[in-house]
């Protein structure tokens, strides 16, 4: 096969997978307008549709359907042992994507990984900052990261923290002159700053708890966020509340920036864990990101 056409392949699969030449380009390291010249002649090579287009989005035809079965599953076996390769260097080298949200990434993964990374100068560590319960395995990630233990079978899970609490509180200017929140309930009467998932295009609903029944409240407020640390600025500025892990605010809390509330309502979860595909043999370098990342009492 010519290595064009490998190229290109490679190319339809992330296009397909991703149901968008913008994604596809970004995450390849080409322009929009080069991949899909590259899509176009593959299909005049063939002879076939594999793509529909719409100003909108990209959908794949019967034809592209069946193409994409047959050939992702040989180049990710193709792109595995290459990676395994590794083995057989005198250093571990190569690129290992992760995908987590902020407050993971910058409290744990960071930490941890940065002796990591200045040990071994041949590995590359992506990080992408992700909300959503994101396909590791559709979107070619090496590994992701959630809240719990609890993912698809064909994963393995590793704990990175003990158990989160999450808190809710709001700066002492927002507080003055309004009456301080007894229930969760009472949030709704507050503004609050909410935080926008991808997942389901919606707002997070709250989480408490309190004697073991769980509770969740849908809040309002004048701002909306994707990114914990503009959450968390936004409650230092006076917005309203916030509801955010305690270890990020609890400095805040100590100083007297943030005042705390509903503090026996605050819910805990399992902690974060890393998960990444149950396969044959786990790269070299993704072993050793694992071992940096396990979670040591």
């Amino acid at each position: 096969m010519a290595k064009q056409n490998l190229h290109d392949l490679q190319a339809f699969v992330v296009v397909a997978r991703e149901k968008s030449f913008t994604r596809a380009a970004a995450q390849l390291g080409v322009s929009r307008s080069a991949l899909s010249h590259a899509m176009r002649a593959l299909e005049e090579r063939l002879g076939i549709r594999l793509l529909s287009r719409t100003t909108r989005s990209v959908s794949v035809t019967d034809a592209g359907a069946r193409l994409l079965s047959t050939v992702a599953p040989h180049l990710q076996g193709i792109e595995e042992e290459l990676n395994s390769l590794g083995a057989l260097r005198d250093k571990p080298a190569g690129t290992v994507r992760i995908t987590a949200h902020d407050h993971a990434i910058v409290t744990v993964l960071w930490p941890r990984l940065l002796p990591l990374l200045k040990e071994y100068p041949d590995i590359q560590i992506e990080f992408n900052v992700d909300y959503g319960l994101t396909d590791i395995a559709a979107h070619r990630f090496d590994a992701g990261v959630r809240e719990g233990d609890r993912v698809d079978k064909d994963m393995y899970a590793v704990r990175l923290t003990p158990e989160l609490r999450m808190a809710v509180g709001a700066s002492p200017g927002y507080l003055a002159g309004r009456p301080t929140p007894n229930t969760p309930h009472d949030l709704t009467a507050q503004s609050c700053i909410n935080l926008r998932l991808p997942t389901l295009g919606g707002l997070y609903a709250w989480d408490f708890e309190k004697n073991g029944q769980p509770l969740k409240v849908r809040v309002t407020g004048q701002t909306v966020f994707n990114n914990t640390f503009l959450m968390l600025q936004a409650a230092l500025d006076g917005m309203g509340f916030a509801y955010l892990p305690l270890d990020l605010v609890q400095p805040h809390i100590d100083a007297g920036h943030l005042v705390p509330v509903l503090e026996d309502w605050w819910p805990r979860s399992p902690g974060y864990h890393l998960y990444y595909p149950n396969r044959r043999q786990t790269a070299p370098a993704l072993a050793l990101v694992i071992d940096a990342l396990r979670y040591r009492a």
